[in-house]
């Protein structure tokens, strides 16, 4: 099969169930998700050389326990109440559990910002599996929480921050490819331009005005804030989306390998597609959490 062809039909498989699960429910935009952290872990162990049974374990309880808590709170107090004593009563403080692990990722992020500048080509055993909580499984559990934006559910928000994802990465190639001059990351990547980056950047901003103005539809009221909101989801997609994309790329150059896996005829792997949006997650949550706040 054409090459050409092959990575265009991969690639629409992909968006057709990426928009579906995150469409259809709640509950199957959250077993998607599962499912491509059980992959982008099986495709991390390759890179870092970790042991899988025991990654895809740990992360497969830790997503659904988070999940089960997160999102049927109710339900599963009820549940563990049930073999409590009369006198002991379980909660679970929503609030506090999400400020936990969003601290918690923010400091692997940084980490990972570092591992990017350091010149070291070797990972300790311990960085590793800190990479995997931080850099893969945190990030998947904010995605999933980044789709309820300040309140309850809402697909719009979601897959208005993977059109940002895709903008941006569409618009850095072409830029690069046809005025790139000046090397982003050479090290890292040698494809990558300034120019590429700062065309993601403006055109990720001018699809987030679109979304913001054709796709959100706010109250007439809020649609200058909605403006600003997205584009400032836009400049943090186009940004740490950036970043996220160089992190993978140097845990790619120390393993030796060009794709992380490859599920994606033409494509590579699941952390190919979603190390921006995995990177970007914790950023949009954090974000929200502050609009919360203010408002």
């Amino acid at each position: 099969m054409n090459e050409t062809l092959k990575r265009a039909l991969s690639g629409a498989v992909y968006i057709v169930l990426l928009l579906t699960s995150i469409l259809y429910s709640t509950e199957s935009f959250i077993i998607l998700f599962g499912v491509f952290l059980i992959i982008a872990t099986y495709e991390f162990c390759n890179l870092a050389h970790i042991n899988k049974i025991f990654s895809i374990l740990f992360v497969s309880i830790f997503y659904s326990t988070i999940s089960l808590i997160s999102f049927y709170k109710n339900e599963t107090e009820n549940y563990i109440n049930k073999f409590l004593k009369d006198d002991i009563k379980f909660t679970i403080n929503i609030d506090q559990l999400n400020t936990a692990l969003l601290v918690i990722t923010l400091l692997i992020s940084v980490k990972c910002i570092v591992f990017l500048f350091d010149d070291t080509q070797s990972i300790s055993k311990v960085s590793k599996y800190i990479y995997l909580l931080g850099y893969i499984t945190l990030p998947f559990i904010f995605i999933t929480k980044i789709s309820f934006g300040v309140k309850d559910y809402n697909p719009k928000i979601i897959i208005g921050l993977f059109i940002l994802i895709w903008t941006n990465d569409t618009f850095a190639y072409l830029v690069g490819k046809s005025m790139g001059k000046h090397k982003l990351f050479e090290r890292i990547s040698p494809k990558k331009t300034i120019e590429g980056f700062l065309g993601g950047v403006v055109f990720a901003c001018f699809a987030g005005y679109l979304i913001s103005k054709l796709y959100i539809k706010p109250n007439p009221n809020f649609s200058e804030m909605s403006i600003l909101i997205w584009t400032i989801i836009a400049l943090i997609v186009g940004v740490f989306g950036t970043i996220g994309d160089l992190i993978e790329s140097k845990f790619k150059r120390i393993a030796g390998v060009k794709d992380s896996g490859t599920i994606m005829p033409g494509h590579g792997g699941v952390l190919d597609r979603l190390d921006s949006v995995i990177f970007v997650a914790p950023i949009v949550f954090l974000f929200y959490q502050i609009l919360n706040y203010v408002s």
